[in-house]
């Protein structure tokens, strides 16, 4: 299966507290610094539960850059349409409470202008032979056009995972024209513009129902952490999907990581149309087990679990078996 991600290059600094998290004081801890970025996570993570992603994208013409590039590789993704430019990635510093949940973050966003060159000059070699594409839906508005272009062209399916929903939020338009948008509860509340913090997933999953639907998304799926995953869709079609209960130590990348294994199950399926809610189930299930395990180590993209753990996660929860 040919799955192609757009997106950016992050080098991750992430803080860890040693005693108790105090948010205006000054505390001691661990430093951690890891290669990340939405795109980079997904294609890493689409990577080990044994696909083989195309990869668009920057790196910094430096050593960081080929240790970026490097790690792809070994990884089995194909980093032919990465290009090294000076300050092609960003840079993301977060400090986590004692709970493993972000406490705080900043970004520096890299300029993914090369890319819009890499598209004009490649695009019909990168995309003519994908089965699905995967797009961050924030990044440059002319990257997100053409590769829409592309998708049209070729008849391609497109679905969206979001870094930064203050800036997809001026796009809203664009999610009209994807197969399935997915993001998390917080980042659904910023795009719709309300407090989603408080409600259920069987409340969430109405309201997502009634706002997909009137918006005419085609699709959504919102993550709820340890609550797991509602899915709506803009013919009514919904559903509430529960997570595995875990230990978490880090949610650095887990999202990422329920994209990546739903996305799996998508294209083993042929795509999203005219699924029957059982088969929902077990793609839902299995990407709650993929984002579940995910958050029981440290790292984000390492901490991403293969196939085969997955596949036990499943099993040992009695959960609906995979395929």
């Amino acid at each position: 299966m040919a799955i192609v991600v757009v997106g950016a290059v992050f080098v991750d600094v992430k803080g860890f507290p040693e005693d108790q998290y105090i948010p205006t004081g000054r505390n001691a801890g661990k430093v951690e610094i890891v290669h990340g970025g939405v795109g980079r996570n997904v294609a890493e993570d689409i990577a080990n539960i044994e696909l083989r992603p195309t990869f668009v994208s920057l790196v910094d013409d430096t050593a960081e850059g080929e240790e970026v590039i490097n790690k792809l590789r070994n990884h089995k993704v194909n980093t032919d349409y990465i290009r090294r430019v000076r300050d092609g990635m960003g840079m993301w510093l977060a400090v986590f409470d004692n709970m493993g949940d972000i406490a705080g973050s900043i970004s520096k966003r890299p300029d993914l202008g090369p890319i819009c060159e890499m598209l004009d000059e490649k695009g019909d070699e990168i995309f003519r032979n994908a089965d699905s594409i995967i797009m961050e839906i924030d990044i440059d508005k002319e990257i997100v056009k053409r590769v829409f272009r592309y998708a049209e062209k070729y008849h391609k399916p497109v679905y969206a995972v979001v870094a930064n929903m203050s800036i997809a939020t001026q796009r809203r338009d664009f999610l009209q024209s994807i197969d399935c948008f997915v993001c998390n509860q917080q980042e659904a509340g910023i795009l719709f513009v309300s407090d989603f913090s408080d409600m259920s997933p069987e409340e969430l999953c109405d309201d997502l129902s009634r706002r997909v639907i009137s918006a005419q998304i085609p699709s959504m799926v919102v993550t709820m952490g340890s609550r797991g995953a509602v899915y709506a869709d803009m013919h009514g079609d919904k559903g509430v999907y529960p997570a595995q209960k875990v230990t978490v130590r880090d949610t650095t990348g887990a999202g990422d990581c329920f994209f990546a294994a739903l996305l799996y199950q998508v294209n083993l399926s042929g795509g999203l149309e005219s699924l029957e809610a059982a088969h929902l189930d077990r793609m839902i299930a299995f990407a709650n087990a993929a984002g579940s395990l995910a958050t029981t180590k440290k790292g984000g993209v390492a901490s991403a679990p293969a196939l085969a753990e997955i596949g036990r996660c499943l099993t040992d929860y009695n959960t609906i078996d995979f395929y």
